[in-house]
């Protein structure tokens, strides 16, 4: 059986590794195993960050609607459990970019969930 080289492989795994680790400091961009380990932590870095990016978006919207809420003289908490109760179903993000935006489409909200 003819034995099996895997110069070209290697190289083209070696070529993929150090493309992705362009920039990094020092041999972490010039050396394959430095390089291999380096881009195999930034990648689960990367998928971490995605999940996490989700998390820190909806605590912002919350923070910023309850900045909002609060003038008018209504918690966070009370503001969503009147939405709920009025069957008002807008988004955190539509909420928080209406509190910014449109605050007096954004304070009638707020007097419909208080009076309720």
């Amino acid at each position: 059986m003819a034995r099996v080289k895997k110069a070209i492989n290697a190289k083209k795994k070696h070529k993929k590794i150090l493309k992705l680790a362009k920039g990094y400091y020092g041999a972490k961009s010039k050396l394959f195993r430095p390089a291999n380990q380096a881009v195999m932590k930034s990648l689960s870095y990367a998928y971490v960050g995605r999940k996490l990016r989700k998390r820190d978006f909806r605590k912002l919207w919350i923070s910023r609607i309850n900045a909002a809420t609060r003038i008018h003289g209504l918690s966070y908490s009370r503001f969503i459990d009147g939405l709920k109760k009025l069957n008002v179903e807008v988004n955190r993000k539509m909420l928080s970019e209406m509190a910014i935006h449109d605050p007096e489409g954004f304070g009638k909200l707020v007097e419909m969930a208080k009076n309720n």
